[in-house]
């Protein structure tokens, strides 16, 4: 099908705006209406974290996936880019990937009353809609904000105050579609803090000049308990504001832990190797005794305000 390329073809084509959080709901009840397999390849949580993590998105919440180490965090959150949709019209050159009948930034809004119905239009794909980044303590606002770009303010000629000569950061640039952090208690406080700016009032500050744009995206974390007392926590004012907090678990099962093993393991060699059950068995078994009971989360939860 031939996509509009600009204002006016994508006018004539009936598209609507909507939220990033209205999408992934709406594509969720559509799918689910179909009968659709929502989450190939996460084994194990059937009865537990993913009915919680869809009442989530039909809830239109930010997310906190809380787990120990292996139990497939990270790929549950690269999994809900599936929930957009395929394309998503954006203004021609906009590094906020702006809807183009809702522009936000002045550069953008310049060129729509300068091109009118002419604005040109680009298509996104879903895969380009999703941004993570692994917390670390070296990780600064610039990286994930933004931050002022002298050269660009002396090369056009701009004033530090004006807003064209913000270098973005990941977190802007992931402006509808999906941000996740991995490992969010390793985030400095200070970091977390223009986070929950981000979360609470869409505003934020880089280096002093305070920035006000309505950003539209599901922001996602995951976070290990442990890490709470060795290498930091999340403050409590951006914990509150994460709306679904999941705990994820180890299997439940053998049976379940082999059909995960199975999936996962690397089998395509020139050599065939035959393992039999009971030794599969016994693998997985010495797992689950190795596991202190201290470190299973045996009742996933989600709270909800």
């Amino acid at each position: 099908m031939k996509r509009p390329k600009t204002l006016r073809e994508l006018k004539a084509s009936g598209y609507r705006s909507r939220s990033t959080k209205t999408e992934l709901r709406e594509n969720l009840i559509e799918q689910i209406g179909a009968g659709k397999s929502r989450w190939p390849g996460i084994i194990g949580y059937e009865r537990t974290v993913l009915p919680l993590l869809e009442n989530a998105i039909l809830s239109q919440h930010d997310i906190l996936l809380l787990g120990l180490r292996g139990q497939a965090k990270t790929r549950i959150l690269r999994h809900l880019v599936n929930f957009l949709d395929e394309f998503l019209p954006v203004i021609k050159g906009s590094p906020l990937n702006e809807d183009p009948l809702r522009p936000i930034t002045s550069r953008s809004k310049r060129l729509l009353v300068e091109a009118g119905d002419d604005l040109p239009i680009d298509w996104l794909p879903r895969e380009l809609r999703y941004s993570e980044k692994l917390a670390t303590p070296d990780v600064s606002v610039a990286d994930l904000i933004g931050d002022l770009d002298p050269i660009k303010a002396v090369r056009e000629k701009l004033d530090l105050s004006d807003e064209e000569v913000i270098h973005w950061g990941i977190v802007p640039r992931t402006n509808r579609g999906i941000f996740a952090i991995n490992e969010l208690p390793d985030l400095q406080p200070r970091i977390q803090v223009a986070l929950l700016n981000i979360l609470e009032e869409n505003d934020f500050q880089i280096r002093g000049f305070p920035i006000r744009v309505p950003l539209d995206m599901m922001l996602a974390f995951t976070a290990n308990p442990e890490d709470y007392t060795n290498r930091g926590n999340i403050i409590t004012p951006l914990k509150d504001r994460i709306a679904s907090q999941i705990n994820t678990h180890y299997p439940s099962s053998v049976e379940i832990a082999k059909a995960i093993t199975r999936q996962e393991a690397w089998t395509d060699r020139s050599a065939q190797i035959e393992i039999p059950e009971l030794i599969r068995d016994i693998i997985e078994q010495i797992a689950f005794e190795a596991r202190p009971a201290s470190m299973s989360i045996k009742a996933p939860a989600c709270r909800r305000d």
